[in-house]
């Protein structure tokens, strides 16, 4: 719409908006020495009159639409509120405007709507009666795009109920104490046996007398000298043996 407006104050100042001249602007002496100097700005004039009657007619048209939509919505939910059968209904997707006019219809007649959809274009309303309100479960499935069943929310709902009251429960019998077995026999007696698993740790005790030396036993009570004296004796005998002739 502004398009002509720009046009008629960018052309040259000697040509009017149309490109012509009106006799009656150019010719008539009661026309200002500024006027026949400029006379692209009398020519604009009806252009603007003209936009300004185009842009009340379309203004005009708008609001009449938007009364005619919303008296068609006014009769649908009428309808839909006479009609035992239905508790709730989906209408056909709409822009923001319409929407805005359908929700404010349906909050007179006093019932419920919710809009779905995420694109704009593709968004929805959906009016309940009163007595029959969505659930929290049943609008979250109109947002994720799904249909609503309630005899799978049901169990749904159930298999929660049953996993929230298992949390209850372990949490009121604390966290399991698990306590180290103290010995080999109490760590394997559920599995062989208490008798069995007291004769096994028997086996496993170390023999003092196979592959291990007493701790009394590697003790040394002699003196430096009398080991010496002990080594050095051994050693005279041990040499006196090998001078002894040998007997045929």
């Amino acid at each position: 719409m502004l398009t002509g407006l720009l046009a008629c104050f960018l052309i040259h100042p000697k040509t009017t908006c149309s490109g012509w001249h009106h006799p009656q602007w150019t010719a008539s002496p009661h026309i200002s020495h500024e006027s026949r100097q400029y006379p692209h700005r009398l020519a604009c004039r009806p252009i603007l009159g003209e936009q300004a009657a185009h842009l009340k007619k379309l203004q005009e048209q708008d609001k009449q639409q938007k009364v005619e939509f919303r008296k068609r919505m006014e009769k649908e939910v009428s309808d839909f509120i006479q009609d035992s059968g239905q508790v709730k209904k989906k209408f056909q997707p709409m822009n923001k405007i319409e929407r805005s006019i359908l929700h404010d219809v349906v909050e007179v007649a006093g019932l419920t709507s919710f809009s779905f959809g995420e694109d704009d274009d593709c968004r929805y309303v959906m009016i309940f009666k009163k007595e029959f309100a969505p659930s929290d479960e049943e609008l979250d499935s109109y947002r994720h795009g799904e249909e609503w069943d309630p005899q799978k929310a049901e169990e749904k709902r159930k298999l929660k109920e049953l996993a929230q009251k298992q949390e209850e429960e372990a949490a009121k019998q604390g966290p399991a104490v698990v306590s180290p077995a103290s010995d080999y026999k109490d760590k394997y007696s559920h599995l062989i046996g208490k008798g069995a698993a007291k004769d096994a740790a028997h086996m496993l005790q170390a023999n003092k007398t196979y592959g291990c030396v007493p701790v009394a036993n590697k003790r040394d009570t002699r003196s430096i000298e009398e080991a010496m004296n002990e080594i050095r004796a051994k050693k005279r005998l041990r040499q006196s043996g090998e001078e002894l002739p040998t007997t045929s």
